[in-house]
């Protein structure tokens, strides 16, 4: 919980102190990052004060009744309501309210840092990469439960085999530019929405890279990957999108060419 010394303080750096946040005034910040949220009262205060300085943090409220969005709202955050449940829904929902170069999307449980965003923003600005994803790396046994590893080790070969792209892992955590996902057209607003952004830009060429990311006992339960019917529906959902034909064949289809 928020009140003890989080696992990333102990085995890592100290956090950064707290810095000033663009609330959407003024000009555009460099980065925005999206952060889904449900429920996630403990946690913000951490992720928050995590955001590396002058950057952005856009809280998605997707339905919270902890008070999520008052303290997201107190802490500089940009809180964007969206009533529409769904992991996909949220993330959305944030990339249509950002106005940043370059958009980064963190999970708001604190099992990721966003403090570690940066080099990954760096590598999409300088041209290394047009995505970047964050490969999680448990920091202790039962970190990641053993059903929802599981679960995400058959997608990522799924998705090797479907794309070649050598991906292990289908995270929450990745850097890219803002217009560049937009142009995706992303449709899935459920689980399998970090998996179709992987899918449309594999099939658009995009030059795709992961880094390794420290992954850390989450604050509170988790609402998807902590129980085996909550990492089903995800499987299920990331497996209905890989289902969906290339790029070029849902253009040609949707144009009714042979």
């Amino acid at each position: 919980m928020i009140g003890e010394p989080h696992e990333h303080d102990r085995a890592h750096d100290e956090p950064a102190g707290r810095n000033p946040r663009t609330t959407g005034h003024g000009p555009p910040p460099p980065v925005d990052v999206v952060l889904p949220c449900l429920d996630e009262a403990s946690a913000l205060p951490w992720v928050l004060e995590r955001i590396p300085p002058g950057w952005r943090a856009i809280v998605v409220d997707n339905g919270s009744t902890d008070g999520s969005a008052s303290i997201a709202a107190d802490l500089g955050a940009l809180v964007v309501p969206e009533p529409r449940r769904g992991f996909g829904a949220a993330c959305h929902a944030g990339l249509t309210a950002a106005t940043a170069e370059f958009v980064c999307f963190c999970d708001c449980d604190a099992s990721l840092d966003p403090g570690l965003l940066p080099p990954m923003v760096e590598r999409v600005r300088t041209g290394g990469a047009d995505l970047v994803l964050g490969r999680r790396r448990p920091v202790r046994r039962g970190t990641w439960p053993v059903h929802a590893r599981a679960g995400n080790a058959v997608v990522a070969r799924m998705l090797r085999a479907r794309s070649g792209v050598e991906v292990r892992d289908i995270g929450p955590m990745r850097a890219a530019r803002r217009t560049s996902l937009v142009g995706l057209g992303m449709t899935d607003r459920r689980s399998g929405y970090p998996l179709e952004t992987v899918v449309r830009a594999a099939d658009a060429g995009w030059g795709i890279e992961e880094v390794d990311v420290p992954y850390l006992p989450r604050s509170g339960a988790s609402k998807v990957t902590g129980t085996w019917r909550g990492t089903w529906t995800a499987v299920r959902d990331m497996t209905a999108v890989l289902r969906e034909p290339p790029a070029g064949h849902r253009v040609r289809a949707e144009e009714g060419a042979p």
